[in-house]
């Protein structure tokens, strides 16, 4: 049998040795073979510097709008070839069918993808979701090959309570050596700590000696610094992503189209006071200080969810360059995506290296980061920004079961006789550019006919989930922020049980924007009196089989209209999608009623005096 060779001579970035130097390399069957430095530059086959493929260590692939094989199609022209997705969004609809999906359509591509397990399946039990992944089905899916650990465990205050049910789940990963990852926005101090050292956390029977120096972790407190809760992608300041890397987490940092956290940890200014306080200041020379003031302090770059009209213009590379552009030493930039989180999930990739998975990117240099040609397992796979494969079109699976709404399923009814002037405060979400982060704010709105109005004029509009899986569940509210003018958007995309979201200056916008998601079961929507456009999601109502520029044009298309309606939102859509998720605070909206993610409990839309 002859065996899948191929060799070269080309500069590589050597991430072990911080050098870049030219090389023999052989490649076999998908691996690196040899790698043979040598001294001659000249006659070597690429022009540019090898470099490994990048890793993006945090993503859900579904915030794309794509499915995995579409995904790899659109991200491999620039130079990712692996991600550890967590499809936590397809498994709220449809469970372990849907984490299936992804897997086996991810292999109808050249690319390594690997998956955690989602943790939080519903994430809480203040809302409905379609589907439920149990202890039982972690257990199964935990021993698949593709499948290297737990996905992000959201409900913290499950943990910190000690909840049997992500207890279990907890126990089960780490009796497998699997890695867990962590979801714990503005959790701090004695919490922090019980989220993730569980210090009266029983695991006797649990083979953990390869991850703890003990046998057991009765009683263990953190001093030895390893978490069994590894990692963190919410941190949006420094302070906050440095008292969690204090305590032993690997620190993610996030650049989506919704969250951008990267700016604020990896500021210069930051890092700067940081070091200045550390004791070898004044005792290394300036040179010395300087090069450590470019290490990032921080661990991955992830992506973590982003959109199509963004991941047109690019992926991981674009992380790379703004971290080199903040003033973080460009090889340190380039292990954040390669060899960093290759050696926390144990991949064996992210090196120019032997006995490594051969996959590589060629690129002008360090500073520009032009991607010129990308390989998977050693084999050519794009070239010049366009794949050298075709795609198959992915399967159609979806769950949508819900009656056509009428306008009177929007409007918050009350008796005007229990308040003065016709008027009354309300609870309102406060929704933030770039943020997913939300403010619980107060202000007062006009009853009419005993019907809560909305202020267009002040930005107040109205907000509502309406639940897709039989149950025909709506709950409205208050939301500031959109800024639209005589419109509705919707969406079937809302994290995590992808309920429909929809935001409107009154309720007949609303009820037809929904209404239009319905008739094709799934789709991001806008209607106003001039408007009525659907982006289809026809797989689980969150995915399309349409391929990224398809998709990106539809979307700006999409973002054209709402921001010609007065929206002033850099990413609208992706906003409006987290606003069902009630991990992240202060204030979200579920099928249920408005939710206090703060206190973790419900409350009136109207402010009880």
């Amino acid at each position: 049998m002859l065996k899948d060779k191929i060799s070269f001579k080309a500069k590589i970035l050597d991430l072990e040795k911080n050098d870049i130097y030219p090389a023999n390399i052989l490649i076999e069957n998908g691996v690196f073979k040899e790698i043979k430095p040598i001294s001659n530059e000249t006659n070597l086959d690429f022009d540019g510097i090898i470099i490994p493929g990048f890793i993006d260590s945090h993503i859900h692939i579904e915030s794309s709008l794509l499915t995995p094989s579409s995904f790899a199609e659109a991200v491999l022209p620039f130079g990712t070839c692996s991600v550890v997705a967590d499809p936590h969004e397809i498994a709220n609809v449809l469970s372990v069918d849907g984490i299936q999906f992804m897997i086996d359509d991810g292999k109808e591509v050249p690319f390594d993808f690997y998956f955690m397990v989602p943790s939080s399946v519903p994430v809480t039990i203040f809302e409905t979701s379609g589907s439920v992944v149990n202890e039982k089905d972690i257990e199964i899916l935990l021993e698949k090959d593709e499948i290297i650990g737990l996905g992000e465990v959201m409900n913290f205050p499950g943990v910190i309570n000690r909840e049997p049910s992500i207890i279990n789940k907890l126990k089960i990963a780490k009796s497998l050596n699997k890695t867990i990852d962590g979801h714990a926005p503005q959790l701090t101090g004695e919490d922090l700590k019980r989220y993730l050292y569980f210090d009266d956390f029983k695991l006797k029977d649990c083979d953990i000696s390869n991850i703890l120096k003990e046998n057991c972790i009765d009683d263990y407190d953190g001093s030895n610094n390893i978490p069994l809760i590894s990692t963190e992608h919410e941190c949006n300041t420094f302070d906050e992503a440095i008292e969690k890397k204090s305590l032993g987490m690997k620190i993610m940092v996030r650049e989506g189209s919704s969250a951008k956290n990267m700016e604020a940890l990896l500021n210069l200014k930051d890092r700067l006071n940081l070091l200045s306080r550390q004791d070898f200041l004044g005792k290394i020379s300036a040179t010395d200080f300087e090069s450590i003031l470019r290490f990032p302090i921080f661990d991955f770059l992830v992506s973590d969810d982003i959109s199509p009209e963004d991941l047109i213009n690019g992926h991981l590379n674009l992380l790379v360059k703004k971290a080199i552009e903040l003033g973080i030493n460009e090889y340190e930039a380039i292990k954040m995506v390669t060899l960093n989180p290759a050696k926390h999930y144990n991949l064996n990739s992210g090196l120019i290296a032997e006995n490594k998975i051969a996959n590589f990117i060629l690129v002008d240099n360090l500073k520009d980061l032009n991607v010129k040609k990308t390989f998977v397992d050693g084999k050519l796979v794009s070239e010049n920004d366009k794949v050298l494969f075709k795609r198959k079109e992915s399967k159609v699976i979806n769950k949508f079961k819900l009656n056509k709404k009428t306008p009177r399923y929007f409007e918050i009814n009350v008796n005007k006789d229990n308040f003065t002037n016709n008027q009354c405060d309300v609870h309102v979400i406060e929704v933030f550019n770039d943020e997913l982060l939300t403010n619980n704010i107060q202000v007062k709105l006009a009853i009419e006919n005993g019907i809560l109005k909305e202020n267009i004029l002040d930005d107040i509009l109205k907000i509502a989930i309406v639940e897709r899986y039989g149950n025909n569940n709506v709950a409205n509210a208050f939301v500031k922020g959109f800024g639209l003018k005589n419109s509705a958007i919707a969406s079937s995309v809302a994290h995590d049980s992808h309920n429909i979201v929809v935001v409107g200056t009154n309720s007949h916008y609303m009820a037809r924007a929904v209404n239009l998601i319905i008739k094709n079961k799934g789709g991001i929507v806008i209607v106003s009196d001039n408007h009525e456009k659907i982006l289809k999601l026809p797989i689980a109502g969150i995915m399309t089989n349409k391929d990224l520029k398809t998709v990106a044009k539809e979307k700006l298309e999409l973002d054209k209209i709402i921001k010609s309606l007065g929206c002033k939102l850099n990413s609208p859509f992706m906003s409006l999608s987290f606003l069902a998720l009630l991990v992240i605070p202060s204030l979200k909206l579920s099928d249920k009623g408005l939710f206090d993610v703060d206190n973790f409990e419900f409350i009136d839309v109207v402010v009880n005096n």
